[in-house]
């Protein structure tokens, strides 16, 4: 019997843009009320016993949240998201994390609280894990 092929690990110490780097630990240090919020939530493998790494780069794109073990972004989205040009671009993105074997779900920041976030992560809970 074959195993299907593990996809490629995301994280790389390679080719790391340092101003990204820079906006992405910017980003942690400033977080919007509603990451802030997320992070109180996820950190410390609060839910499911999920770990989730905050502002992480991926393909070159800063996401909200990232869970490497699902292989799982967290994308908080607030009023900026409505914009039909913002829009189009979160859809691209979303399409290059997909090829990446990533899922992509996106929680609109009026949602994020812990039953929210507890009713959108369950599908990934570690069943040895989980609270």
């Amino acid at each position: 019997m074959s195993h299907p092929a593990r996809p490629p690990r995301v994280v790389r110490h390679a080719d790391i843009d340092s101003n990204k780097l820079r906006l992405a630990r910017r980003f942690r240090q400033a977080p919007t009320a509603a990451e802030a919020t997320a992070w109180q939530i996820l950190r410390d493998r609060a839910i499911f016993g999920l770990t989730f790494r905050r502002q992480q780069l991926i393909a070159g794109f800063i996401v909200d949240f990232y869970c490497p073990a699902q292989r799982l972004v967290l994308e908080l989205d607030g009023g900026a998201h409505d914009d039909p040009t913002q829009r189009e671009r979160d859809l691209d993105r979303s399409q290059i994390l997909r090829q990446l074997s990533i899922r992509v779900l996106r929680v609109p920041n009026c949602d994020v609280h812990e039953q929210a976030l507890r009713a959108l992560l369950e599908p990934y809970a570690r069943p040895e894990r989980a609270r």
